[in-house]
């Protein structure tokens, strides 16, 4: 799949939220304020999105149902990898130096981290 540019990350996720087909109206709703989206707006976006892969058009009936084609879980992997690469040259190690150096990270989250990490290494 394509990457997601950022108004069409949005509409994933109400998709992902709702974890069923919907039309365009319910998600015109279900994202509320958060663009001010216009109807043709969104349906723009569905029909590039279902270009890329990442949703699915249902038109057998007389409305269009829009799902999901991607996990939410898929696509954090997917996007994570790709940034991992692009921006890390593969380091975990750098990528966690880089929140951390941006004060991204709390004492909590590495806290979590290592025992996370513990975990892992149990199991490998």
């Amino acid at each position: 799949m394509k990457k997601l540019s950022e108004a069409e990350f949005e509409i994933m996720q109400a998709l992902w939220r709702n974890n069923k087909p919907m039309t365009s109206n319910q998600l015109l709703e279900e994202m509320g304020n958060s663009r001010n989206w216009k109807l043709a707006s969104l349906m723009t976006a569905l029909a590039r999105m279902a270009e890329k892969g990442a949703v699915y058009c249902d038109r057998s009936t007389r409305t269009n149902y829009y799902t999901a084609l991607v996990s939410e879980e898929q696509y954090k992997i997917t996007e994570g990898t790709s940034i991992l690469e692009r921006l890390f040259n593969k380091s975990a190690k750098d990528f966690i130096t880089a929140l951390y150096q941006g004060k991204q990270m709390s004492q909590k989250d590495i806290h979590e981290l290592r025992e996370y990490l513990d975990t892992l290494e149990k199991k490998g």
